[in-house]
């Protein structure tokens, strides 16, 4: 059985700073430029040995035949540059700016694609542990939970023992209601007496 340990984590590939791959391409790039190509194996042998992969190792190999093919034909060319054919001088300018042309762009292209796949260097890489699965919580969280909810149902259970209280009936004034009646009485008779002047006054 696995326990509930740290996950391993897997191995991640370093990423230089941007300063330190600018500083290099920079470098090797001028190597190639400054050696009319000659050169041009080295930022093919650092893409290489960076991606791992074997197309760049393959071209590494083709750009080494072509640096060699390009010193021979050099060696081979006369010292005194009249003496050189201007099919002969035009070959080996196309040459040297092919070789520049294809390996500088390659090999920029290839390394900063290859970056951009790692993303941005971490500073800084904090270990991240999982969490119990949710049956483990719930067995460890259970006895702090009942004790809680035993005291909430004694909390709401009525006491037994205590009669309930019942709220207070408001008791009738006497004293206003024989006012009252006394009002209406008092109305009635006036309203007699009215209809009875009324009546002797219609009669004379």
């Amino acid at each position: 059985m696995h326990g509930y340990g740290p996950m391993p984590q897997q191995p991640t590939t370093s990423r230089p700073s941007p300063a330190t791959l600018t500083t290099v391409r920079v470098i090797l790039v001028a190597l190639t430029v400054l050696s009319c190509g000659l050169l041009g194996w080295a930022p093919m042998l650092r893409l290489a040995i960076v991606t791992r992969r074997p197309r760049d190792w393959f071209l590494l190999v083709v750009v080494l035949a072509l640096n060699i093919g390009l010193f021979a034909f050099i060696m081979a060319t006369p010292d005194d540059p009249d003496q050189m054919s201007d099919a002969a001088a035009l070959f080996m300018m196309l040459w040297i700016l092919g070789l520049l042309a294809g390996v500088i762009t390659y090999y920029l292209y290839a390394e900063i694609r290859h970056y951009n796949t790692l993303g941005a260097p971490a500073p800084y890489a904090t270990p991240v542990h999982p969490a119990p699965p949710l049956p483990y919580q719930q067995q460890h969280l259970a006895p702090h939970q009942q004790p809680q909810q035993h005291q909430s149902q004694q909390h709401q259970q009525p006491n037994p023992y205590t009669a309930p209280t019942t709220p207070p009936t408001p008791t009738p004034a006497p004293q206003r209601l024989d006012q009252v009646r006394a009002e209406l009485d008092e109305l009635s008779d006036y309203l007699r007496k009215e209809n009875k002047d009324s009546r002797d006054g219609e009669g004379r």
